[in-house]
């Protein structure tokens, strides 16, 4: 899910800001052999603790700023105008050059290439889906049963990491203006644990409480760093992978009895920050996909269930320390 920079919105006085920008999407990019990602901390809720980038693929977006380009718009007048088939040439030669380990930090490496090439160019915002692999198992060559294959990968439906980074000229530097980190997609199914009580009651509801219900629930959780070096992966100690940040929400699920989606979400935020202090905050939109019971009458605590009909519910939710600190 690429984000999109919105529209500038009118102030008080009734000016407004102009939204001038253009870019390119859906650029698709691999490399094989990218540099490992090493040394990074591990956490009580995940055994994650690196991966080998054997396979580094993004679904990359590129937005670009700047006052020259007002003449392309207004008078035709292409003369400054970087075309956007050069920009996803541009992505991807970079992804050659780049020699880390982390999706952030690709997007800052060819982010701030952008500003060096191209003068014109005041601001850049990159953003990206990771484009995810499975291993495959393949028999061992030294011992029974399995490993996994480092040539044979299969393409996933999973979860993915998602990286924005922002940047603006600084002098002869460039300046990091905005970051933020995710990990989208994330579905989840409890079969038993959770609960929808206590809501208001009127009229309108329909709904019947529900003591105990499975629960299936789809997830982005993004997160932004104090200080937004940290995102780029330059200290793997510092640095929080999507992957773990998936397994705590995947344990926070396991581990209480909610009462709702919100309490959910919430309870999740506050692992997270407890985790990674380098942290400054975490948002959340859920999506509500729980399926609809049809049978509880065979054996055991088995039931029968089916797809929710539309429209589904949503959530969404930001943290900060201060809810941290709350608790």
């Amino acid at each position: 899910m690429t984000t999109r920079k919105p529209l500038a919105d009118s102030d008080d006085t009734g000016d407004s800001e102009r939204a001038m920008n253009y870019g390119k999407e859906q650029v698709a990019v691999y490399r094989t052999y990218a540099t490992p990602l090493e040394g990074v901390r591990t956490i009580p809720e995940s055994d994650f603790d690196g991966r080998e980038n054997t396979l580094f693929g993004l679904d990359v977006r590129v937005q670009v700023e700047g006052e020259e380009f007002l003449p392309s718009f207004s008078e035709g007048d292409n003369s400054m105008v970087v075309a956007t088939d050069s920009m996803k040439n541009f992505i991807l030669h970079h992804a050659g050059e780049y020699d880390g380990a982390t999706l952030e930090g690709f997007l800052e490496y060819v982010g701030s290439r952008f500003l060096d090439t191209y003068d014109q160019m005041e601001a850049v915002t990159v953003s990206a889906d990771e484009i995810p692999f499975d291993e495959r198992p393949v028999p061992a060559e030294d011992s029974e049963g399995f490993e996994a294959s480092d040539l044979v990968f299969g393409v996933s439906d999973d979860e993915s990491g998602y990286g924005e980074i922002a940047l603006e000229r600084d002098g002869d530097d460039t300046a990091i203006t905005g970051q933020t980190s995710g990990v989208t997609d994330l579905e989840f199914v409890k079969v038993s644990g959770s609960s929808f009580t206590d809501y208001v009651q009127d009229e309108y509801t329909t709904l019947p409480e529900r003591e105990d219900r499975t629960l299936y629930i789809s997830l982005d959780v993004f997160w932004t760093y104090d200080d937004a070096t940290d995102a780029l992966g330059d200290d793997p100690e510092r640095y929080v992978p999507a992957e773990q940040v998936r397994d705590i929400a995947g344990v926070v699920f396991d581990e209480y009895d909610s009462n709702s989606i919100q309490d959910l979400i919430y309870r999740i935020g506050l692992r997270v920050l407890e985790r990674y202090p380098q942290l400054e905050s975490v948002s959340f939109e859920a999506n509500n996909r729980t399926w609809i019971e049809v049978r509880d009458d065979p054996e055991g605590d088995a039931t029968v269930l089916r797809e929710p009909a539309r429209p589904t519910g949503f959530q969404q939710f930001s943290m900060d320390r201060g809810d941290l600190e709350g608790e």
